[in-house]
């Protein structure tokens, strides 16, 4: 594609087709769909995922979505990724060379920060219009963005021509660092596109679940699943999986943001047009900073040695059946001397040898360490008691945790960085984040071990029960 490069603003393509094209009645109905979308629930909003279909149909649940952004938040830039409907090529496409013109106005570009993409990274984007002239990925989310934000932002809109995820992943690697409290980022894509009602309902869910998980390759995962299991009608689980597939790579390694769902919907539910045939799933999505970031503390290198070496020296007293002197604390760091919760877990050999522990402290942190270390090696019902023959074999893993978090939708749990606990009528069982990794389960997966294997109460036991998260810092 030859690029263009005249000072030229972008021109609306669907209004009128997606959404009013007067003025007045686009307001009324933007009006009309934040009347009922869900409440804003005070968090700081890093991304929202947001459908682009007619607003009869989807609007509704981007309203939601949009909903959840503080309008008052100053966002340095609002970056908006869609991927082509109409076109495929290598990269990316910025909008560079002037505006996006709404019925209610101009959208403002930072075309100087899009230049700069183009002109610092043209492996990956080109300033080609092209790509825009004709599409209503990122069109269709600028009534809702201005009715949140008004007009104290600018937007940076990028299409995606590739299906290459080693692509998606370079994209990423460049936007990566404006990927920051400061900015904005808005993701536009449906989810199924034409099974049937209850095959969307139940497909839509499992794609949303791998999104929240945070996780790239698990979403590659249930795409390919989705592609497998030979669903009649479904032509796409993700219309703009390539721009979710960017998110997901942009957000990875940022330990302080969680993605959670906010609404869905699908065309069936629309009364006067929609049937149960065949139908599009909409997720509206939001990713906001971990409310839990910073509970409790951070435990320094010396700390944690500290603690194994407490805990080394427990289990052997335990075990060698030797009285255990009492440590003068004195010395010890402010962190050590603070309650919460934790776990020590043996392994010999790369297998499980014991694991005890609580999930509240009720003694300083060095203390409870010296307790759990001194009953594990002989204590955990599963296992034979630790022998003398075996210490030099042992390695000791502890799990220091934050105050637990109750949660009313399993969404929420982000598996190998959330442990479980799981209440129900004085039965309980806990797992920590590491038992996710190890392995490899599913969030009902490691739901229904712990709910029948830890708590007694059935595979099935945790959905009327209370659920708990926590995080862990593990070290060994």
């Amino acid at each position: 594609m030859r690029p263009v490069t005249e000072n030229t603003d972008r021109k609306p393509a669907v209004a009128g087709l997606f959404y009013p094209a007067e003025i007045e009645k686009l307001q009324e109905e933007v009006e009309r769909l934040f009347k009922t979308a869900i409440p804003y629930k005070g968090d700081h909003v890093r991304a929202i995922i947001a459908p682009h279909a007619g607003y009869q149909f989807s609007g509704g649940v981007a309203a939601s979505a949009y909903n959840q952004i503080n309008g008052d938040t100053r966002y340095k830039r609002v970056f908006i990724i869609a991927s082509s409907h109409h076109h495929k090529f290598r990269g990316a496409s910025v909008w560079c060379d002037g505006d996006y013109i709404m019925p209610y106005g101009k959208e403002r570009v930072d075309k100087a920060f899009c230049k700069m993409l183009v002109g610092n990274f043209p492996d990956v984007f080109t300033s080609d219009q092209t790509p825009h002239l004709e599409e209503h990925g990122i069109e269709t989310q600028l009534p809702f963005l201005h009715h949140v934000m008004k007009s104290r932002y600018s937007i940076v809109p990028i299409i995606i021509g590739t299906d290459d995820p080693y692509i998606c992943r370079e994209i990423a690697k460049v936007l990566t660092p404006y990927f920051s409290p400061e900015n904005l980022f808005i993701v536009s894509s449906d989810f199924s596109h034409y099974p049937g009602y209850d095959d969307a309902v139940e497909n839509d869910r499992k794609t949303m679940e791998s999104i929240v998980s945070g996780n790239p390759e698990r979403l590659l995962r249930r795409l390919r699943k989705n592609e497998e299991e030979g669903i009649p009608n479904l032509v796409t689980g993700l219309c703009g999986w390539t721009s979710v597939l960017i998110l997901l790579e942009i957000s990875k390694n940022d330990e302080s943001v969680r993605y959670y769902p906010v609404e869905y919907k699908n065309s069936g539910d629309e009364p006067l047009y929609g049937d149960h045939e065949k139908v599009v799933g909409y997720w509206g999505i939001k990713i906001v900073q971990d409310s839990t970031e910073g509970d409790g503390f951070e435990l320094t290198e010396d700390d944690k040695q500290t603690l194994l070496g407490i805990a080394r020296k427990s289990i052997e007293a335990a075990v060698n059946h030797n009285k255990l002197l009492f440590r003068d604390n004195r010395d010890l760091s402010e962190n050590l001397q603070a309650q919460c919760g934790l776990f020590v877990t043996l392994h010999k050999n790369g297998e499980l040898r014991g694991c005890l522990g609580r999930m509240k402290g009720d003694m300083p942190l060095w203390k409870l360490v010296q307790e759990m270390a001194s009953i594990v090696p002989e204590h955990d019902y599963r296992f034979d008691p630790v022998s003398p023959d075996e210490l030099d074999e042992i390695e000791i893993e502890i799990s220091v945790l934050s105050p637990l978090r109750r949660i009313h939708d399993i969404s929420e749990i982000k598996l190998g960085v959330h442990g479980i606990y799981i209440v129900k009528a004085g039965a309980s069982g806990v797992f920590l984040p590491q038992v996710a990794t190890e392995t490899g389960w599913s969030v009902d997966e490691f739901l229904g071990y712990c709910s029948r294997d830890k708590a007694g109460i059935g595979w099935e036991g945790w959905r009327d029960a209370e659920v708990y998260v926590f995080t862990a810092s593990v070290f060994k």
